[in-house]
């Protein structure tokens, strides 16, 4: 991941998004699908004999190829945060997954940022259990299934993947697409709104170009540390999504990953734990954001004399951004940038 510019890093980070792995990408190809209505003289619809054709268009995904609707009316989504980027595309979602990191639980409730889209839809939420609830998904008669990407929810549907391609047809992003461009486009290429793709960066790219004249960064390098419900201290390494962004805007994120000795990242790659002997030799940077994820805020992280201690506590050079910033997707990608406009205004 580049660090050379904003219009640099963000193309290459889009193409790589797509070509390192097979998944999700759309053929050009449409196909006549013909089916017959017994509809009876008088009926608004077809009678009997006419026939319909539904546009369709084939996908190259990591199971092979998928014929999908070109325009899908009731889309499935089993991963929240491709839901985001659904809402943002004004694709149709009958039903979805609402478990959001750090913004949702399993009591169910859409997150906040597209809870008032969904609504509108009349999207369904889709019950959060062990296993995927396929008769949930089966009573949303979708006409297109979608999921993937990373974390448990990507997992349940690689294992129910028979099922659900007998339901409807069923793309899976792989977890390999791990820039929030790259999900952006495999999502928009499955359900044919790939058009609307780079209308979307280059509004990123102005925002980039907003946010770097407008703010003075604190001082380098930043590191990231995530504040989960173990207590554990967490750090979010710098080839992470977030770090990437905010490099965009002039943040030189810190080699934390060298600092605590290469440690193995969690299988996502956007997390590591240190024990807490390690904090001290790790957090060295002079400036700090804090993302909790179900974890202690900023403000009782600051009670714990084990980070209080830290330079960019004791320094006052230590900030707090929402849970939302830690996977973005687009919309929250924009939220982070303005926040950080905001924070750090010139």
């Amino acid at each position: 991941m580049s660090d050379s510019g904003p219009a640099a890093s963000i193309y290459q980070l889009r193409r790589r998004g797509i070509r390192l792995v097979a998944g999700v990408s759309v053929a050009l190809v449409a196909l006549g699908v013909t089916s017959c209505s017994s509809g009876s003289d008088g009926d608004d619809g077809a009678t009997a004999g006419e026939s319909t054709t539904v546009q369709t268009r084939v996908i190259s995904t990591d199971r092979g190829e998928v014929t999908v609707p070109a325009d899908p009316q009731r889309i499935a989504v089993l991963s929240a945060g491709f839901a985001g980027y659904l809402y943002t595309l004004d694709a149709p979602i009958a039903i979805t997954d609402t478990r959001l990191l750090g913004v949702t639980n399993l009591d169910g409730g859409f997150p906040p940022q597209w809870a008032e889209k969904a609504k509108a839809q009349g999207t369904t939420e889709l019950s959060a259990g062990e296993a995927l609830n396929i008769e949930a998904i089966a009573q949303a008669d979708p006409d297109l299934i979608i999921g993937g990407g990373q974390g448990y929810s990507a997992v349940l549907a690689n294992d129910a993947y028979d099922q659900l391609a007998a339901i409807a047809p069923t793309v899976l992003i792989p977890s390999s697409v791990n820039t929030w461009q790259g999900e952006l486009e495999a999502v928009a290429d499955a359900v044919g709104e790939a058009d609307k793709v780079d209308g979307l960066l280059k509004a990123y790219e102005d925002k980039v170009a907003q946010v770097s004249d407008a703010i003075t960064v604190p001082g380098s390098p930043v590191a990231y540390l995530l504040s989960l419900s173990t207590n554990e201290p967490s750090f979010i390494p710098q080839t992470a999504a977030l770090p990437t962004l905010l490099s965009e805007v002039g943040f030189e994120a810190d080699d934390i990953i060298t600092k605590a000795g290469n440690p193995e990242l969690y299988g996502s790659g956007d997390s590591f734990i240190v024990s807490p002997e390690l904090l001290g030799s790790v957090a060295t940077a002079p400036v700090m954001f804090v993302v909790p994820v179900a974890g202690r805020t900023l403000d009782e992280l600051k009670q714990d004399p084990a980070y209080a201690g830290l330079p960019a506590f004791s320094d006052d050079e230590v900030y707090e951004l929402p849970a939302t910033s830690y996977r973005p997707d687009y919309d929250g990608v924009m939220a982070t940038l303005e926040q950080i406009e905001q924070t750090f205004a010139a």
